[in-house]
């Protein structure tokens, strides 16, 4: 990935014509803040579940 840089920008189209012609940030923001979330949720699951294995070996 480092060294193709070019094939990270397969993005979808018409997001990416909505948010460049859009004088208004907003709508680039709230798309931001939902990669966010969904990358979070996977990590915050895992944690969750490690945490658990966790608990229950050294009970």
């Amino acid at each position: 990935m480092v060294f193709l840089p070019q094939l990270l920008e397969a993005q979808c189209a018409m997001c990416r014509a909505v948010l460049e012609s859009e004088a208004d940030t907003s709508a680039a923001e709230g798309i931001n803040n939902g990669i966010i979330y969904l990358m979070a949720v996977p990590y915050i699951l895992v944690a969750g579940l490690f945490y658990v294995i966790y608990r229950k070996m050294r009970a």
